[in-house]
């Protein structure tokens, strides 16, 4: 390595949906030149699988006899994170309104956490210049040793007027709603739930543009490498 070339630096960021995660960390992680992991698109992949080979949602002990058996590929370049499951590209199935109500059900099965904690420690610990990994447990669970953590937080209000304008034209009330429950069950599960980590830097959305929170993250990355 040249001197001079910047360490490889490992940020986390958490937080619930509608936040602003996925926008900023792929933005992030293509102006540094690092890998970008979206690792609820892991936890959407292996429930895709489920409801594909018509595995019972409600019954934990059947989803946690199969969570070894899809192999699920993540694609890590933020300008095309890509994801397959067996070979077949999910990235449009995965985020079906099938796939969203069953994700937090999947998810909370420890065997499913562990199966994709570990694809998750592998991919960071590959990733030669750094990566940029976006979840709900990544700072507290997946990689507690991670050189940035930030927690993104917005309201409620905020959250679901952004995600029905994802959804293109989705009654913001019911995009709320769910965005609760989803965040209600993710922070409630006994393994892994979503919390922010002792020692991240909140980030709260609200007022801010997607331009603004970009620039916080990738000066608080800046940071991070001139005092490492």
């Amino acid at each position: 390595m040249e001197n001079g070339a910047a360490q490889p630096v490992i940020v986390a960021i958490d937080g619930p949906s509608g936040t602003g995660k996925s926008s900023t960390s792929k933005a992030v992680a293509a102006q540094l030149g690092l890998s970008y992991l979206d690792t609820g698109a892991q936890y959407r992949a292996i429930t895709w699988w489920m409801v594909t080979n018509g595995i019972d949602i409600e019954d934990p002990t059947a989803i946690a006899a199969v969570a070894g058996k899809a192999e699920i590929v993540s694609g890590t370049d933020p300008a095309n994170p890509t994801i397959t499951v067996d070979g077949v590209d999910v990235a449009g199935p995965i985020r079906t309104q099938e796939v969203t109500s069953r994700v937090s059900a999947v998810s909370a099965v420890p065997e499913v956490r562990a199966r994709i904690t570990e694809l998750q420690r592998s991919l960071a610990a590959d990733a030669e210049h750094g990566i940029v990994v976006e979840g709900r447990d990544i700072g507290t669970t997946v990689l507690p040793d991670a050189d940035l953590k930030i927690f993104l937080t917005a309201s409620a209000e905020a959250r679901a007027a952004r995600r029905s304008g994802e959804l293109k034209g989705a009654d913001v009330a019911t995009t709320r709603e769910a965005l609760i429950k989803r965040d209600a069950a993710d922070s409630s599960r006994k393994t892994s739930p979503l919390a922010k980590a002792d020692d991240a830097v909140e980030v709260d959305t609200t007022e801010l543009t997607l331009a603004q929170v970009i620039e916080c993250v990738v000066t608080l990355v800046g940071e991070k490498r001139a005092g490492k």
